[in-house]
């Protein structure tokens, strides 16, 4: 009798790997989330998702009820989103005597939250029962659907979907405009899962063809990416410049009365520095300008005198009514402003951030005497979503405040697409951690999905413009304090994405599952 072959180096460490039990298993399921987020930015280390997902491959082969490969979902999401939010502690220490309650929560309570979907994603795809390259679509196919559930699930917080890899170059971003972030995350998971299949025990060609399909798509990725940058257009929006402001006020001092005239001083001295002469239009970050402009002539023919001749002054600013209600209402909003001081135009915030702009569940959690992040006591009011605004001089824009540039999808006015977005934003929050990149990176994905031309303007947090197919075309990097003086680059025919929307990814989606099935199958009958 011919000796069955002995089992290569790869296929026993994957059955050591499947073999773990009890702790074990769920810390190494941890430790391979943590493995899997060090390949987002700024970082990209792409050997440590390849390692990441390959695990977790092995893990869930070893799992003999759904209840054990959820747990295993469940750690392997926990250590990937502990290790992506880790930054979003640094918020609380602007304030910690006052905040320290909320420590447990960002740090651990938020990842083990949403690593639920994780958890499902994980136990969706065990519950195929493919077999082979099979159980890598399903994967692939289940950790999309999770994802997608993470843009809306208590309010929604898709911060590093794992298609944000693909950002590693201008080239392979270029995927986003025909499947979006979503879909990249799944061929993401299909590529950084499939060396897992060197272990199934295949030999010659039949045991690679899995990892080389995946270095293909990458291949392939890169070749389209590549071709569509090569044919893409760069003009610019006559007569329109832009001046981006960036004051770089420390956290501490932002809602300081004391400090309050300096820094109004500062950000028209910013305005109004060399060039001035040049741009048509300024550009404040968000909550940059005196709050409640609408009760505050004074005020308003002060910034106006930031707007240059004929044009205007874009700021973030906290506004209410002008006339005092019961009870007040506050918003976030952007505000456009002409040289005489007059608003003619106003977007107000529509995606607010829990404990940050509002207190949930107020009636039960204001009792306990906590409090939200942000100054003041009174929770902001959200405005009505997206919307295309249309100011003097320049083309319609879609505003996005803050974190609502991060869902996918979700960025523009359904009625009315405009001609570029504009992101206002204080990253100053976050300090020297890998959010304010992070947040710059998620940012870029929205310009290549929408075909739009993305203008960033920060407080602190990396100012930018970005060109229709997210090609960074000016920066202000972290801490810098200064002006950024950039034209306004036109936009693109809306890309698939943009037209299709979900229904791109969930083709993919669709495909994978229905392969995998496929396999699960073939494998009933083979037995």
């Amino acid at each position: 009798m011919t000796a069955a072959p002995r089992p290569t180096a790869v296929a026993r460490f994957a059955a050591a790997v499947s073999a773990l039990s009890g702790w074990r298993r769920m810390g190494l399921a941890f430790g391979l989330g943590a493995s899997a987020a060090l390949a987002l930015p700024p970082l990209y280390l792409l050997p440590a998702m390849i390692a990441g997902f390959s695990g977790l491959v092995w893990l869930l082969d070893g799992a003999g009820r759904g209840r054990t490969a959820f747990w295993i979902g469940w750690w392997f999401g926990f250590g990937y989103l502990t290790v992506g939010f880790y930054w979003i502690a640094a918020a609380l220490f602007i304030d910690i005597a006052r905040f320290w309650w909320l420590l447990p929560f960002t740090v651990t309570g938020l990842p083990a939250l949403l690593a639920g979907a994780s958890g499902l994603a994980a136990l969706a795809a065990w519950a195929t029962r493919a077999s082979g390259s099979g159980r890598i679509l399903a994967l692939a196919a289940a950790w999309a659907v999770g994802e997608w559930i993470r843009t809306w699930i208590f309010s929604g917080f898709p911060w590093n979907l794992v298609g944000q890899v693909w950002g590693v170059t201008d080239a392979t971003l270029q995927g986003a405009s025909l499947v979006g972030i979503l879909g990249l995350g799944l061929l993401a998971v299909l590529v950084a899962a499939a060396p897992a299949t060197l272990a199934d025990g295949r030999t010659g060609v039949r045991r690679w063809a899995p990892t080389l399909a995946a270095l293909g798509l990458v291949v392939l990725a890169s070749a389209y990416g590549m071709v569509r940058l090569q044919d893409a257009a760069t003009g610019t929006v006559p007569g329109v410049r832009l001046r981006l402001v960036q004051a770089s006020i420390p956290q501490v001092l932002k809602w300081n009365p004391a400090a309050r005239e300096a820094i109004f001083q500062r950000h028209l001295e910013l305005s109004r520095g060399p060039g001035f002469d040049r741009v048509t239009h300024v550009v404040w970050a968000e909550t940059a300008g005196p709050s409640f402009l609408d009760r505050d002539p004074a005020r308003r023919a002060a910034l106006g005198a930031a707007a240059p001749p004929g044009g205007l002054v874009l700021t973030g600013t906290n506004r209410t009514t002008p006339q005092p209600t019961d009870p007040p209402m506050v918003w976030n909003a952007l505000q456009a402003l002409d040289p005489a001081g007059r608003i003619v135009g106003s977007y107000d915030k529509a995606h607010l951030v829990p404990f940050g702009e509002y207190l949930p569940l107020r009636a039960v959690l204001g009792r306990l005497g906590l409090s939200k992040v942000t100054a003041g006591s009174i929770d902001f009011s959200a405005g009505p979503g997206p919307r295309t605004l249309d100011l003097p001089g320049l083309p319609p824009v879609g505003p996005l405040i803050c974190y609502e540039v991060i869902f996918p999808g979700h960025v523009i006015d359904p009625a009315r697409r405009p001609d570029w977005l504009l992101n206002l934003t204080n990253d100053g929050w976050y300090g020297r951690t890998a959010g304010p990149y992070q947040h710059l990176e998620i940012a870029r994905a929205r310009a290549v999905e929408e075909g739009l031309p993305l203008v960033r303007s920060a407080n602190n947090g990396i100012s930018a413009l970005f060109d229709a197919h997210g090609r960074e075309r000016g920066r202000l990097d972290l801490d810098a304090v200064g002006v950024l003086d950039v034209d306004l680059p036109r936009p693109i025919a809306a890309p698939p994405y943009a037209r299709l929307g979900l229904m791109a990814p969930g083709l993919l989606v669709l495909l994978c599952w229905g392969a995998a099935w496929r396999s699960r199958r073939a494998r009933t009958l083979r037995s």
